[in-house]
């Protein structure tokens, strides 16, 4: 018998040969590998022109062709105006953009990166002090705010839906961002890991194909998705709307917090939009889905019993509907098998567990309805990304026009690494934000002055010198 070898599984995670490193040849060696003895190492003097960050350069290219420049000068320099001033909005804006792409959390982490050669001269030659920065996003207003917004949809849109098929999922969740302190507009609300602690709760939107962020409304923690929200909603889902081919079917997916009356009703009145909404399991809700009769088996284990089985609750309305004559479909789905979330046992002598959805669609197969909405799991790694690779839930400040501002400047940054990625090296399109720094933006390099020129150097296995030639 003959016995083959099966790859390692971890084998397609190498990154490796992309981000230029060595391969282990460990296989090859007959001798243990030993470790030289630092101590033999010996110094040979500073040199003032050694970067960790030579990425910024290519990325600084790449968004000067992106018109980003410009577009700060026109939105921002009116935040700080006048013929004296040093450090110009567009400037400091800029610079936290670099900052934050090279992974800085808070305005703080400035003073590590004050000592890089590359990023103080694509700072302007000095960066500032942490108070003039503070300053700075004090400064913001609605205005201000509102266009910030407006930029990371416009990255989010820009282009990036052309190639897309006919559907295009349209994700909206909310999160909690804690605070340990007594920032303004940090206040008690729900908050799952950290009860009673004040936090603030952004509204988020992203589209699922594209994993690009559309729509980032900063919010108080005592705040949760509600009638009041509707506007805000509407309007994300009517500018992706409007960035989509008309033969394109835009899908808006929301968890539970959704299923409002308000709402629905509003998503209903758009043209060319279709939700499915996780339904609230409320009494009403849970009578009617044990009491329906007439199951559709859709999957079964190897002894052929049903593991998964889908049913329409035909005559289902709350009465919230009946008053605005609003008559969504409600579709619910039962498995023996699912371990996620929260388990509801409606069947005493059976181990079926259920979910129920809302939609407006009357066409789709209702198991197919049910795995649409089950494909919006991926907007909670995605936020997590937020958190850990781009620091969304640190606050820099006290004030919350400040805190607001570095929050959208994060959520702008995190678009712009990804369309970095996907335009300058396509092969990394799927990577996450840390690993996308990692390969494209903390890249070892040296800045050289030459014949009235500015130059740097990287080591040529880098992805970054492979981008130039």
């Amino acid at each position: 018998m003959i016995e083959t070898e099966s790859a390692t599984p971890s084998t397609g995670k190498v990154r490796r040969d992309v981000v230029g490193g060595k391969r282990g040849d460990g296989h090859r060696r007959t001798r243990a590998v030993r470790r030289p003895n630092p101590e033999k190492v010996e110094y040979a003097g500073h040199d003032a022109t050694l970067s960790g960050v030579g990425g910024l350069v290519v990325f600084g290219r790449w968004l000067a062709g992106r018109g980003l420049n410009e577009w700060l000068g026109r939105e921002l320099n009116r935040l700080k105006p006048g013929a004296l001033v040093i450090y110009r909005m567009p400037v400091l804006v800029r610079m936290l953009l670099d900052a934050i792409v090279a992974g800085a959390d808070r305005v703080f982490d400035l003073e590590q990166l004050a000592a890089d050669p590359i990023f103080v001269h694509l700072a302007g030659g000095v960066v500032p002090s942490l108070d003039t920065v503070y300053r700075a996003l004090a400064k913001f207003d609605e205005k201000a705010l509102a266009a910030l917004e407006e930029r990371i949809a416009h990255e989010g849109l820009h282009g990036a839906l052309k190639p897309v098929e006919s559907r295009v999922f349209l994700d909206i969740d909310t999160s909690v961002l804690p605070v340990f302190g007594s920032q303004e507009g940090a206040l008690p609300g729900p908050n799952p890991r950290y009860h009673g602690r004040p936090s603030y709760h952004p509204i988020l939107a992203r589209i699922a194909e594209t994993r690009a962020w559309v729509g980032a409304f900063f919010r108080s923690g005592d705040t949760s998705l509600g009638e009041a929200d509707v506007p805000t909603i509407v309007r994300i889902v009517k500018r992706v709307r409007r960035a989509l081919r008309p033969d394109q079917e835009l899908w808006v997916r929301i968890d539970a917090g959704g299923e409002f009356t308000e709402l629905l009703e509003a998503l209903g009145n758009i043209d060319g939009v279709r939700y499915v909404v996780k339904a609230r399991f409320t009494k009403d809700l849970a009578k009617a889905v044990r009491q329906h009769g007439s199951w559709e088996s859709v999957d079964a284990d190897a002894n052929d019993e049903s593991t998964r089985e889908v049913a329409q609750i035909v005559g289902f309305r709350r009465p919230a509907w009946r008053e605005r004559c609003l008559m969504p479909r409600v579709v619910a789905v039962r498995t023996t098998d699912d371990v996620a979330g929260k388990q509801r046992f409606l069947w005493p002598d059976l181990e079926w567990t259920s979910k129920a959805y809302v939609t407006n669609d009357w066409l789709e197969d209702a198991d197919d309805l049910a795995r649409i909405y089950e494909d919006r799991a991926g907007i909670e790694s995605a936020i997590a990304e937020l958190k850990n690779a781009f620091g969304v839930g640190k606050v820099p400040s006290a004030q919350m026009n400040a805190n607001h501002a570095m929050f959208l400047l994060k959520m702008l940054a995190t678009n712009l690494v990804h369309a970095f990625a996907a335009e300058e090296a396509p092969e990394l399109a799927s990577w996450r934000g840390d690993w996308l720094r990692r390969a494209l933006i903390l890249v070892p390099a040296r800045i050289v002055a030459h014949a009235r020129k500015i130059l740097f150097r990287v080591h040529p296995a880098s992805r970054i010198a492979r981008m130039l030639n």
